[in-house]
């Protein structure tokens, strides 16, 4: 297969460069500037005409006049998308597409310029870090069948995140902001001509205490680019960032009691729970234009990813982390006798990919134009990960308690092959677009010796190493249309086939066995129409289905009771979605003052389960087995094994709404926002009580407010700005998966930019 890969690249780029039939003038890419050497997902506005699938941006534009905190801020105004608050700052985003569980955003592919941005896609598709909005221009999603360009993830959608330019003259900007809850945040930037070429250096570092009593989180972050043009027809881009977070924050929710009783509140106090995170992270990327229409993109990266997370409870039922140790009696020795557990894993990933893109024109004299475009790529993640558990609350190192010492020692591994080809056939008004890739993935897990004495005597843990290994090959394909209905304007639809690997975990036993556990696999289709329907005016209408044979779901999704994947069988999901932006400006109504306004609106009134599952309503406060609860598809017997076919999936409201109106003149630009999803469902069960352990029961929806102002001269050197969040306070409940979790209250920020 591997040979295959390599085979099939290697050989359309030689058949293909060798035809007399290549485009003359052929725009490349459909990229604004096409010297850009980093990878792409969508490229400008008018390249979503190109393209046969929902695909939104987010420009720099979007990002100001919001005032966006967090990376949810910014992809709630994207359709379809539904970003979960956790600590409320994003630091570690929750990220769901189409009804899809948000949980670490592991259904969805995150890019930085095409690069992967999680530390291990293939292996534990987790996000724990999310670099600082300010770093980058736009924002890319992409959630139609031209997919198939990138992975390993094809089943949500790819969210592209695009660094900007670096300057072609000397230029400086430095941002300073403050506000309550321990908000501090300042960034600066300088960049210009440098070494025969152009170059650009940010630093940005924020703190704030989020969501919750006993929190601050801190974060720093650096970022150097430098772009080269080597001679015309080449250029190099060079990248380079450091991240660091120090953070006081608990991994832990609340329970029903201690949410009535304080709904910020946070039972551990600051100092005792603490997360720390390292990430460096290289790259290169290169652009050869080899002749007219033909262009071969080659980039490498690198990142090494350091996490700590020292805490004394994963969820709100493990109090204390340690109850079996008769020196933590409770609660009240949560301080003193208890002890606490270390998550420590270090990831090291990195890789190299290349495409050739090449234009075509009366291909095989067949009579239509377009593109071609082919790539391939090796990948490789290695993880190391412990367990450590302490004898008190302060402990960073392994104790000798009743449940202390090592308690998992890890090396989890993942590379992979892939390749793909796409094409564009255009037939006038109507472009066909056609496209398969290939994933070979293996998987290595070892299972080393724990043999450290626990209290005096031997832990019983593993005291022979053990190792295992999983291969998984799969090939996806898709294909999209798209179909000129005016100028501006495109009908489009297409099918892919979505994929997502398990983890390295769930195909591998501790044992080192496998795990019949199938890949992650759905059919994705999409209908949809975007364009300028008069000036001022674009629209974006979607309707969508993921019919998945196989999604992968925690067994109870209630975090901390029996989370362990498994292959759930059959789920459908069904809905739609509608984008629009506005501009009086733009439209021609107004000059020198612009009336704007947008919306994103997600209907998603199917997500469901189409297949037989098995789970178990829990008995409210000790009642009998048998007991009749209350659940969303009627009432149903506790304690009792039944079929949830046909519920709801979690983590799945039905409606998304964000919508703002604003005001730009003269400098001055005011808007106010609103933000709101329906209720959701935190179980299997769709159970609608609240259980004592806050893991299970109906989550309210709810409606936010939104304000942000500034004002600077036209063309001057200076911005003050503010902006409130959640304006009038509202407590919403955002997760229950580990306990409750509170929504982001008020924030308020003001702040001032300067630029020279």
């Amino acid at each position: 297969m591997v040979n295959f890969i390599n085979a099939v690249p290697l050989a359309a780029i030689a058949v293909t460069i060798s035809s007399p039939v290549l485009a003359q003038n052929v725009a490349d890419d459909n990229v604004a500037d096409v010297k850009a050497p980093e990878i792409i997902v969508i490229g400008n506005a008018e390249s979503l005409l190109d393209i046969a699938g929902s695909g939104s941006i987010v420009t720099r534009e979007d990002l100001d006049r919001s005032r966006v905190l967090t990376v949810n801020d910014a992809l709630r105004q994207v359709a379809g998308v539904f970003p979960r608050d956790e600590e409320g700052t994003g630091a570690r985003p929750n990220i769901g597409i189409r009804g899809l569980n948000p949980t670490r955003s592991s259904k969805v592919l995150l890019l930085e310029d095409g690069i992967p941005l999680a530390f291990a896609p293939y292996g534990d598709n987790a996000s724990y870090y999310h670099p600082p909005l300010s770093r980058f221009d736009r924002i890319e999603v992409l959630k139609g069948a031209s997919q198939v360009r990138f992975g390993p993830q094809t089943i949500g959608g790819v969210i592209n995140y695009i660094t900007p330019r670096a300057p072609e003259t000397f230029e400086g900007k430095l941002s300073l902001q403050g506000g309550n809850r321990n908000g501090l945040g300042a960034d600066a930037q300088i960049g210009g001509p440098v070494l025969g070429g152009r170059a650009f250096v940010t630093a940005d570092h924020r703190q704030a205490a989020g969501s919750r009593d006993n929190q601050l989180l801190r974060f720093t972050d650096l970022f150097a680019k430098g772009e080269w043009d080597l001679s015309p027809d080449q250029q190099l881009v060079v990248k380079a960032s450091w991240f660091r977070e120090r953070s006081d924050i608990t991994y832990s929710g609340v329970t029903r009691a201690e949410f009535a009783a304080a709904p910020r509140g946070n039972p551990f106090p600051r100092g005792s729970d603490t997360f720390s995170a390292d990430r460096y992270g290289l790259s290169a990327a290169h652009r050869w234009t080899l002749a007219t229409g033909i262009s071969l993109r080659t980039v490498a990266y690198w990142q090494r990813f350091d996490r700590d997370w020292w805490r004394q409870s994963s969820n709100s039922t493990q109090r204390p982390s340690d109850a079996s140790d008769p020196l933590c009696g409770g609660m009240a020795n949560l301080l003193t006798g208890c002890g606490n557990e270390g998550r420590l894993r270090n990831y090291d990933t990195w890789g190299v990919e290349t495409r050739i893109s090449l234009g075509h024109r009366d291909g095989l004299g067949l009579g239509f134009g377009g593109q071609t475009e082919i790539g391939i790529r090796y990948h490789d993640e290695r993880q190391r990960r412990r367990q450590v558990n302490g004898d008190t609350a302060a402990s960073r190192v392994a104790g000798s308690g009743v449940n202390a010492g090592l308690r998992e020692n890890q090396l989890r591994n993942a590379s992979a092959w892939s390749g793909f080809v796409q094409s564009t056939l255009e037939f006038g008004k109507l472009a066909i677009i056609p496209g398969a890739r290939v994933e070979v993935i293996d998987f290595r897990r070892r299972n080393l010796p724990i043999d450290v004495l626990i209290g005096g005597r031997p832990s019983g843990g593993l005291t022979t190493e053990t190792a295992g290994t999983s291969k998984l090959q799969k090939i996806i394909p898709g294909i999209g249309a798209t179909f000129d209905i005016a100028d501006g304007i495109i009908a489009y639809g297409g099918v892919h086939r979505g994929f997502a690997p398990p983890r390295v975990e769930d195909v591998i036993t501790s044992a080192g066995g496998s795990v019949d556990l199938d890949a992650e696999l759905s059919w994705n289709w999409e209908l949809g129409m975007r364009g300028t329907l008069v000036r001022g005016l674009y629209a974006d209408a979607t309707f969508f289905v993921m019919d998945f044979e196989n999604q992968i779901v925690p067994q109870s999704v209630a975090g901390g009771t029996g989370a362990t994947l498994t292959s759930a069988g059959r789920t459908l999901h069904r809905g739609g979605e509608f984008s629009l932006k506005a501009s009086s400006s733009d439209a021609g109504l107004t000059s020198e003052t612009d009336f704007f306004a947008r919306m994103a609106a997600t209907w998603v009134p199917t997500a469901r389960y189409a297949s037989t599952r098995i789970a178990t309503a829990p008995c409210l406060d000790g009642g009998a087995v048998g007991t009749m609860v209350a659940t969303g598809s009627g009432p149903v017997a506790c304690g009792l094994a039944r079929n949830v076919q046909g519920n709801r999936l979690p983590y799945s409201p039905r409606v998304l709404l964000s919508a703002a109106v604003g005001i730009a003149r003269q400098g001055f630009t005011g808007q106010i926002e609103v933000v709101g999803q329906s209720a959701m469902f935190a179980d299997d069960v769709n159970l609608l009580a609240v259980t004592p352990d806050g893991q299970r029961g109906r989550i309210s929806g709810w409606t936010t407010a939104n304000l942000a102002l500034s004002y600077g001269p036209p063309k001057g050197k200076w911005e003050i700005f503010a902006s409130a969040h959640n304006v009038f306070d509202r407590l919403t409940i955002v997760d229950r998966s580990r306990g409750i979790l509170p929504g982001v209250p008020r924030t308020v920020r003001l702040g001032v930019s300067l630029r020279m």
